[in-house]
């Protein structure tokens, strides 16, 4: 996020004293899409990288800010056992304090985590990568889907997070409002765009039955390059918040690009890669996306730079439906 929260940072640097760091410097850092990211600096010159998430823009976490805090401590500290427990390595997982929590309140439907600070070449979201490191990357998520289930590992969920709000304003996009300046065009969107997204959505919904029967593993959710953080060869994943048990095309979809892709991974990791579940969580990816910008723009908001690139984001994915 490129904007700054609604948060005075004296409320984080209070909150880092539970993992015992008393922070000197405090640096927002203009990354990703959702959360938003500080990198901390302690009196002797170590640093952390810390994220809060605002509760209330997580719908597909849970429908209340109650039940996404409760699934993402979930997914961080699953996080923390494959890290810790399963010797996966390559997961940058969440720091915990004495206590063993691995998220903090920092205000209103916002918490904190805190991660150790990665040193390395960070991908974009949107940007292939080449053949030799989608390997790499495809060998890594490889061992995380042989790994057996660390304690409380949550099931990815197969709904469409912020659904009834979604079929709502597809129903009357009036229902949007003018909460901000893209409400109005956002529903014009969708109103002109309800039949596209509806059969899409029956779609959806007729194909997920059969998730049912598919085999699940532990998956990270969005394996994208932009949260690939490579040091030298090697692939570190980040942001695991959407962790889950799921069937492993809900990772694959988003890297391999071709049957030797496809080949590697299956040699790796034992599991038969079946091309219409990827097409399906490809599908999914999109429809959530619709559904989350849909409750966003419903919401109060300013014209800024998240906006802006939320709107085009938007944009281009009723397109691609």
């Amino acid at each position: 996020m490129r904007e700054l929260p609604d948060l005075h940072e004296d409320r984080i640097g209070q909150a880092l004293g539970a993992w015992g760091i008393r922070p000197v410097a405090l640096t927002h850092l203009p990354l990703g899409f959702a959360d938003h990211h500080w990198r901390v600096t302690d009196t002797s010159g170590r640093r952390w990288f810390a994220t809060v998430a605002d509760l209330s823009r997580k719908g597909y976490l849970g429908p209340t800010p109650v039940r996404a805090r409760e699934r993402l401590a979930a997914a961080m500290d699953t996080a923390a056992r494959l890290h810790d427990d399963a010797g996966l390595g390559f997961v940058v997982a969440p720091l915990r304090t004495p206590e063993g929590r691995t998220v903090r309140a920092v205000g209103r439907d916002l918490v904190l985590s805190l991660f150790p600070y990665v040193e390395g070449a960070s991908g974009e979201f949107g940007r292939p990568l080449t053949p030799y490191l989608r390997g790499l990357l495809l060998d890594a998520l490889a061992r995380l889907h042989r790994a057996a289930p660390v304690r409380g590992v949550p099931a990815a969920p197969d709904r469409i997070g912020n659904r009834a709000h979604l079929d709502a304003v597809l129903e009357d996009p009036s229902l949007v409002g003018t909460p901000g300046p893209y409400s109005g065009r956002a529903a014009r969107l969708l109103a002109e765009n309800t039949k596209r997204v509806r059969t899409r959505l029956e779609e959806y919904d007729r194909r997920a039955a059969r998730l049912a029967d598919a085999p699940a593993v532990v998956t990270h959710g969005e394996p994208h390059p932009g949260n690939v953080v490579w040091r030298g060869p090697r692939p570190l994943l980040v942001d695991w918040d959407t962790v889950g048990t799921a069937p492993p095309e809900r990772d694959l979809w988003l890297v391999a690009s071709d049957a030797a892709d496809l080949e590697r991974y299956s040699e790796a990791s034992g599991h038969a890669v079946d091309p219409d579940r990827m097409d399906l969580y490809r599908l999914r990816w999109d429809l959530q996306d619709v559904a989350e910008f849909a409750d966003a723009f419903s919401r109060p908001h300013t014209a800024d730079r998240d906006t802006a690139q939320a709107w085009q984001a938007m944009e281009e994915v009723v397109a691609r439906l």
